[in-house]
């Protein structure tokens, strides 16, 4: 076997049973990992409609046929189970060097069912794994149980996946971070690690990914090395990491502001890439095998303390901490970062939860007499900063607002829902579909809510196109489109990201992402290389298409229909500020551009089903038994 070791750790945490299963080459070739073998397990291995927060969910945790490969961008993995947002599918992938390592240690992937009656750690290490007792590691950071478990089994080279507080306390965007930095950020999945009691898991391993071709991977590393200093953008990247494009949005008046009202904000100057750069940026730092380096560290000692060991914040956490609340202070924000990464709580979420209670204050929705006495306009830094740790600790409204903006919303009434901003649960993430049109689509099909990596932006459309005529996408597509060409379009790109997140890659490695370097036609030539397949664009692209009707499958099972596949109001209402100012979503073209999708899917209009043509096509007969079962 090239490329995987066929092996899988099952780990039954009500009985502690720890057990490994095989899998056959053709499960590998059909879902490759990530994304696909996630969702292989959990339609496979957990009834339908559980509790996400109860022990019948199950986590999974899951690596693909590239990962531990010596290629930049080869080094991510997959956290999925069902959310406890979205009641959905949640998925969530990682970098860092966890996942290689998880690879190294002999296993491909780690499912989790059942709950332990006491705080539990994974121990997994050269083909072994136990379970051991976390109860002293419980109530401590993400960083502070990493070096307990490291000074514990007297290893500092052991990896570590852990939650913090706010998984503990079943906060319901709640994450996962490995390395204290590195965060597994969507869908509440920390919240259903905290569920089961299981605090972390740390993996070592000593063997390596054993490829068809060693020198033909060598080759590709070098190739590499030597072009992606020639893309512009990758150097850009590698320089201001995705901090760099705050500026960029603010310029093009899409840069989320005071809740998503405005597009412009007056401080984005002042907590830029450029302004970290200048000020609290103490080094850069890469995932596995990468050279690129896009992950910033950052350390302050004045007015707040903060730890390089949380890395720095990105261009999502300082935009959710920052321009959506108002507030222009780069410190304060970098030390929100590291709190969100100390509580283990996702920023994206953390910061639409404060924006909507900001916005909530600002109309009389909510009172000081609500917030604890908490002055919740938009700027007010120390009142972001206390409103994290009242999240974190389910303390005072912070136990509302750690329900995410819909649960919120719905306990908190008077109107609150309009400035609610979510798909299926989950917050929006900090891009505006009003200058981006087709993230309308991205978000409101997206099988995990609002997600802004399911598919290139709509500027790649207008400036890339020679990066994607091998999709049969041959001349550049207008970014406020949402006609059938954008959709066409859409469809392809959204099957290719899909492709990419089965294959646990990094998308700013490849095209026709704007930071990308291997090309999309590299991609059969690395999979052959690593093993030995003879695989082409088409077998995989049918693997992005065959997850994401997983996916649908998956959530219609649930019970989420189209529905479902809504945005919020205020995208369809004109932006208050910025260089776009006026700019709104045309209901009727987002309609018909939705249901232009579904049929060039070969989904149902009516209950968002994938056909069972479709499925059959895709080579996926047994989802349409489970379906039938249990729809």
């Amino acid at each position: 076997m090239y490329g995987f070791n066929g092996k899988v750790l099952k780990v039954n945490l009500t009985n502690g049973d720890v057990e490994v299963r095989k899998l056959d080459e053709d499960i590998y070739r059909r879902y490759l990992g990530g994304r696909g073998l996630a969702l292989y397990f959990l339609l496979r291995e957990m009834k339908p409609r559980v509790d996400p927060l109860g022990p019948d969910n199950v986590l999974v945790f899951t690596t693909s046929v590239v990962t531990g490969v010596p290629l930049p961008g080869f080094g991510r993995f997959t956290v999925a189970a069902k959310s406890p947002l979205t009641d959905g599918f949640g998925e969530a992938e990682a970098g860092g060097y966890w996942g290689a390592e998880l690879k190294f240690s002999g296993f491909d992937a780690i499912i989790v069912r059942g709950a332990s009656d006491k705080p539990v750690y994974l121990w997994i290490h050269d083909g072994e794994a136990d379970i051991r007792d976390a109860r002293k590691l419980w109530g401590m950071t993400t960083k502070g149980a990493q070096d307990s478990i490291r000074e514990e089994l007297n290893d500092k080279l052991i990896r570590v996946a852990a939650i913090g507080q706010a998984g503990e306390n079943l906060v319901r965007f709640a994450c996962i971070l490995n390395e204290a930095r590195y965060a597994s950020g969507r869908c509440g999945l920390g919240a259903v690690m905290g569920s089961k009691k299981l605090k972390a898991i740390a993996v070592r391993g000593h063997g390596r990914v054993t490829v068809k071709s060693m020198d033909e991977i060598r080759g590709l590393a070098k190739w590499f090395d030597e072009n992606w200093r020639n893309n512009p953008s990758a150097v850009y990247l590698s320089g201001y990491g995705t901090a760099g494009i705050v500026t960029v949005l603010d310029a093009d008046g899409i840069l989320p502001t005071k809740n998503f009202r405005d597009g412009s904000f007056e401080h984005a100057e002042e907590i830029s890439g450029e302004r970290m750069k200048e000020t609290i940026l103490i080094g850069t730092e890469g995932c596995f095998a990468c050279p690129v380096k896009c992950k910033r560290v950052v350390k302050l000692t004045n007015p707040y303390q903060v730890d390089p060991e949380y890395g720095g914040p990105e261009y999502e956490t300082i935009a959710a901490l920052g321009s959506l609340c108002g507030i222009g202070d780069l410190n304060t924000i970098a030390y929100g970062n590291q709190l969100c990464n100390a509580y283990g709580m996702d920023t994206i979420s953390t910061g639409c939860v404060i924006a909507f209670a900001m916005e909530c204050y600002e109309k009389g929705i909510i009172t000081r007499e609500d917030t604890g006495g908490l002055d919740l306009k938009f700027g007010n830094r120390e009142a972001l900063i206390q409103l994290i740790h009242m999240i974190a600790k389910r303390s005072g409204i912070g136990d509302v607002l750690a329900e995410g903006v819909l649960r919120a919303s719905k306990r908190i009434g008077r109107g609150s829902e309009n400035m609610a901003l979510h798909v299926k649960g989950k917050e929006v993430p900090l891009h505006d579909p009003r200058g981006k049109a087709s993230l309308a689509l991205m978000y409101a099909i997206s099988p995990s809510g609002a997600d802004h990596m399911q598919a290139v932006h709509d500027p790649v459309y207008e400036q890339s196109v020679e990066s994607m005529k091998c999709l049969g996408i041959l001349k550049p597509i207008d970014r406020l489109s949402l006609d059938a060409e954008k959709v066409r379009a859409f469809t392809y790109l959204h099957i290719l990201n899909s492709l990419y997140d089965c294959l646990d890659v990094c998308k700013f490695i490849f095209t026709p992402h704007v930071y990308g370097t291997f090309k999309i036609t590299q991609l059969p030539t690395i999979l052959n290389a690593i093993t030995g397949w003879e695989t082409s664009l088409f077998e995989l692209m049918k693997v992005g298409e065959r997850a994401l009707n997983m996916a649908r499958a998956f959530n219609v099972r649930e019970g989420l229909d189209v529905k479902e596949d809504r945005l919020p109001h205020r995208f369809f209402e004109a932006l208050n500020s910025g260089s776009r100012k006026g700019a709104k979503l045309d209901a009727i073209e987002f309609n018909e551009a939705l249901k232009t999708y579904y049929k060039i899917m070969g989904w149902d209009e009516v209950t968002g089903a994938p056909e069972e043509a479709k499925l059959k096509e895709l080579d996926l007969e047994w989802v349409i038994d489970i379906m039938s079962q249990h729809c």
